[in-house]
């Protein structure tokens, strides 16, 4: 038989979040500390908590140990006042050899150095959650940099962006120029500084470039920005990040579900540390386009956001539904719900429960949930397969 049981966590204050960001969608009370991140699920570094006192398990990392299941999402607010580091996620595959290699090495897990801190994958779908949500996502064509470039070299560019040029049009050459300009070479640093001086002479052309120099002096990944694809979301819209993509959120408010994992490869836009070679066997530089995630109609009042709509996407495992209304579900694993507007009633197996605004509730077993009211509700669930509505 299925429960339904509140659960709330505590929003991650890093320093890249927004004064009382995660609050403010959710209708919380007002902070002036940033509000980066808000965990819904599982994960060991923030599993969310049961309200209810007295319980089989006092969090979901315990749930896991009770039930002996795997919980197979991890479910996120996430507000960015500030850009944070570009970054690429593994493979399955890559994501266990990984792990196992760096136990056997002896790297402690929360080593600043390691790369892999858990044996699992982390593709993730983005939801903007507000108008002017902006990312950096997936390599630019070649072309498109180098001619990025010929306007930089107008504007009084030294002859480390001919190198960089030089590079872009050469074999792999999203590949080498990143590698390049992740090298730590002085030539490097000299480009960087050049960038930074015709970004902040010409504002308006290379606003963002004055951006991340803001954010992040000096940092090599201000160039290797140049080469991604700039995005600016409206509500509703989407992407989805499979492994090997490279990207940085840049500002604004979203709901993020991926894999429950913590496993980050970075490649610049950040004081960290950053494993060039390691970023190398993960990245996929292919040019691409922007991989927006298009909703797919769920019956009159819910829609699925569905990695399994994208091939990159297929064995992902999990799904992000929005609900508006009075919808009923069935739901191929456990699932975590979230009201963000206005309030809803979930019933599942004679047990009911009532969602307000900026409330979140875990659903512990498979089966039919039954939904009414209106707003807003996210449901994160497990499973490829659109949920066909149960007719009423």
């Amino acid at each position: 038989m299925a429960s339904l049981t509140r659960i709330t966590n505590t929003p991650r204050d890093y320093a890249w979040g927004t004064p009382g960001g995660v609050a403010r969608l959710l209708g919380g009370p007002v902070s002036t500390k940033p509000e980066a991140e808000l965990w819904l699920g599982s994960h060991p570094g923030s599993p969310s908590r049961s309200v209810a006192a007295g319980g089989e398990w006092s969090d979901l990392a315990g749930w896991e140990q009770a039930s002996g299941r795997r919980l197979p999402f991890l479910l996120k607010v996430l507000s960015a006042a500030s850009p944070l580091s570009l970054q690429a996620h593994p493979t399955p595959g890559q994501a266990r050899e990984g792990f196992d290699r760096e136990e056997r090495s002896g790297i402690a897990r929360d080593a600043a150095e390691r790369n892999y801190r858990d044996p699992f994958a982390k593709p993730e779908i983005i939801v903007a959650a507000e108008d002017g949500f902006e990312a950096l996502c997936g390599f630019r064509e070649p072309a498109a940099v180098v001619a990025e470039l010929d306007e930089l070299l107008a504007g009084g560019a030294g002859n480390e962006v001919e190198r960089w040029r030089d590079l872009l049009r050469g074999a792999d050459p999203l590949r080498h120029a990143t590698a390049w300009l992740l090298s730590g070479s002085p030539e490097v640093d000299d480009l960087i500084a050049d960038l930074t001086r015709i970004a902040r002479s010409h504002p308006d052309r290379f606003e963002l470039l004055v951006r991340l120099a803001d954010a992040y002096p000096g940092d090599p990944g201000i160039a290797v920005a140049l080469m991604t694809n700039r995005l600016t979301l409206r509500a509703g819209e989407a992407l989805w990040l499979p492994a090997g993509n490279i990207h940085a959120y840049l500002r604004g408010t979203g709901i993020e579900l991926m894999g429950p994992s913590d496993n980050v490869l970075r490649g610049g836009l950040t004081p960290k540390h950053i494993d060039v070679a390691e970023l190398q066997r993960v990245v996929d530089f292919s040019p691409s386009a922007s991989p927006s995630l298009e909703p797919e109609q769920v019956g009159s009042s819910v829609v699925s956001y569905r990695p399994a709509s994208h091939a990159s996407g297929r064995g992902a495992g999990f799904q992000l539904l929005v609900v508006t209304g009075e919808a009923t579900l069935p739901l191929a694993s456990p699932a975590i719900a979230l009201c963000v507007t206005g309030s809803f009633s979930l019933a599942s197996e004679g047990t009911s429960l009532e969602v307000g605004r900026g409330e979140a509730v875990f659903v512990d077993e498979p089966g039919d949930l039954a939904i009414s009211g209106s707003g807003q509700l996210y449901l994160a669930v497990g499973s490829d397969e659109l949920p066909a509505p149960v007719p009423a």
